[in-house]
């Protein structure tokens, strides 16, 4: 699901130096651009740091670090370790939907483009194993709330009822959706924890999905 995060890290004495507030090309200023690569450059530094040692290894000092930015902005940003974890779930979200929207699962039954969707998953996550069991492992003893379950109830409903979004929903298809991510988490867990092969959890997905999606 991930693309190659940035590894390199800014100068040790870089700051936050203020910027203009002028506007830019577009509407945005100079500031609110600044600011949204401030916060992605700390948000691939968290990741690159789940990736090699889990939600451990993102002590906030160290991704401040390696992102170029001082102690106090992080926490600007980000006022807890847990709500930076959020974020990184957020980019590895991002970057399914922008899979899905690139290649489309194309499918015939809503039960198999679900299927498609939740295995594309499975292999962009089981690239950085690491990262996958800090994300699934944090967000199951998340104390904030996290999109993750509305966010793949959404991109299920979408890719599996012709592009029914979660506010046209009905409150059925949203517990049929809903169960099915919840069955795909705690399979993903499973064959982290060497419980499941690759092969194991598709079948599961695959009769979880016929079952829960066949009059969606």
């Amino acid at each position: 699901m991930r693309t190659t995060h940035a590894t390199t890290a800014a100068p040790s004495g870089a700051t936050d130096g203020a910027i203009d507030n002028h506007p830019a090309p577009g509407g945005h200023s100079v500031r609110s651009r600044s600011q949204h690569q401030r916060r992605k450059r700390i948000v691939q530094a968290a990741a690159a740091l789940a990736s090699r040692g889990g939600v451990e290894a993102m002590q906030m000092r160290t991704v401040a670090e390696r992102a170029g930015v001082a102690l106090g902005t992080l926490y600007r940003y980000f006022p807890s370790k847990m709500d930076l974890v959020v974020a990184v779930v957020g980019e590895e979200i991002d970057l399914l939907e922008s899979s899905i929207e690139r290649r489309p699962p194309g499918a015939a039954t809503p039960a198999s483009r679900a299927v498609d969707v939740l295995m594309r998953a499975t292999r962009g996550l089981m690239r950085e194993p690491e990262l996958a069991d800090a994300l699934i492992r944090s967000l199951i003893m998340a104390e904030v709330q996290t999109p993750f379950g509305d966010r793949m109830t959404g991109l299920l409903l979408r890719v599996s009822a012709d592009g029914l979004s979660i506010g046209d929903a009905s409150e059925e298809q949203l517990d049929l959706a809903g169960s099915l991510a919840s069955v795909w988490v705690q399979e993903l867990l499973e064959m982290l924890r060497g419980r499941r092969t690759y092969d194991q959890i598709q079948r599961r997905i695959e009769t979880a999905a016929t079952r829960l999606l066949a009059d969606i």
